[in-house]
């Protein structure tokens, strides 16, 4: 019998990669474990390193890039674990996480899912329960109020990441799931290549009466965005096709075309300021350009979306 399925879905991050599966069998503890790796066509040696040093870890070799949410439910469907735990590449688990999560969510039969304490390199509170896409938190980012009370709770000034408790939704960096919510919920959505495929799982987890928990006693490290730091600009796109995606198949006509327009003007008005800051030119000359392609291509973007 398998306790646990680990599923890491890999993208040209060999040695992290490589660091993620030593953490997960150290901390296995008197868990039955299976690893599975999906690999989405890297070319940087990760199945080799993968075939090599962990000959036990099923290796699933993609000829192309499938995605995030088609990866996972590639694993999903030949996984045999009572849990199934969807990792990054560029996790490190720390202690007995992995025990910890699964005794907690044997414990509590109703919880369907689960994420730990996400934590940077530092030690550091990373990542903390959010709520769904929604109107006002696009306009929050778009004001920057968010990034504030981010900031705050990554100073440790918020206690929202100390203590258990339900939440709308868990990062998919590390998160929990019991057999029988992939049975009932199914898998990701695969129309989300990248981003808030885990926010529409759990709005459908949450739909079918199961509870989503934060679990901060058990830590995993997320280095964050290894993957996706190859392809920032494609991603940042990506990121709001996903939103928007997200607002069409649960939100009405109205709240889809208010997020355009928070959108078209927030977007606007940085993109005035970026071009400002880069023709003023400085060291960080080829970031603000960066910025200014990236804030054009997306508002280009929107009238075809």
């Amino acid at each position: 019998m398998v306790d646990l399925s680990i599923i890491i879905v890999n993208w040209n991050t060999r040695n992290l990669l490589f660091q993620c599966l030593e953490s997960v069998y150290e901390s296995a503890g008197r868990l039955n474990l299976e690893v599975i790796v999906v690999d989405n066509a890297s070319t940087d040696g990760s199945v080799e390193m993968v075939q090599e040093q962990f000959p036990h870890v099923r290796l699933v070799e993609n000829r192309k890039n499938a995605g995030f949410a088609a990866a996972n439910n590639q694993a999903m469907r030949i996984s045999k674990g009572d849990y199934i735990c969807l990792l990054n590449s560029d996790t490190v688990v720390l202690g007995n996480a992995l025990e910890k999560a699964v005794a907690f969510m044997q414990s509590h039969p109703d919880v369907g899912a689960l994420s730990p304490r996400l934590l940077n390199e530092d030690g550091s509170l990373q990542d903390f329960p959010k709520s769904y896409p929604t109107l006002a938190n696009e306009l929050s980012r778009m004001l920057r109020i968010y990034n504030c009370v981010t900031w705050s709770k990554r100073k440790g000034l918020v206690t929202s990441g100390e203590y258990t408790r339900e939440v709308d939704r868990v990062k998919g960096a590390c998160l929990l799931v019991q057999r029988q919510v992939v049975g009932s919920v199914g898998g990701m959505a695969e129309d989300y290549f990248m981003y808030a495929e885990e926010d529409d799982w759990c709005y459908r987890i949450k739909r079918q009466g199961w509870k989503i928990y934060y679990y901060p006693e058990a830590r995993v490290v997320h280095y964050g965005g290894s993957s996706i730091k190859q392809v920032s600009h494609q991603m940042f796109l990506r990121l709001h096709q996903s939103k928007l995606l997200f607002f069409r198949r649960y939100y009405s006509p109205t709240s889809v075309w208010l997020l355009r327009v928070i959108w078209w003007i927030g977007y606007r008005v940085r993109l005035a300021f970026v071009s400002l800051l880069w023709m003023l030119g400085g060291k960080a000359s080829e970031a603000w350009n960066r910025k200014r392609k990236e804030y054009r291509a997306l508002l280009h973007g929107l009238a075809s979306w």
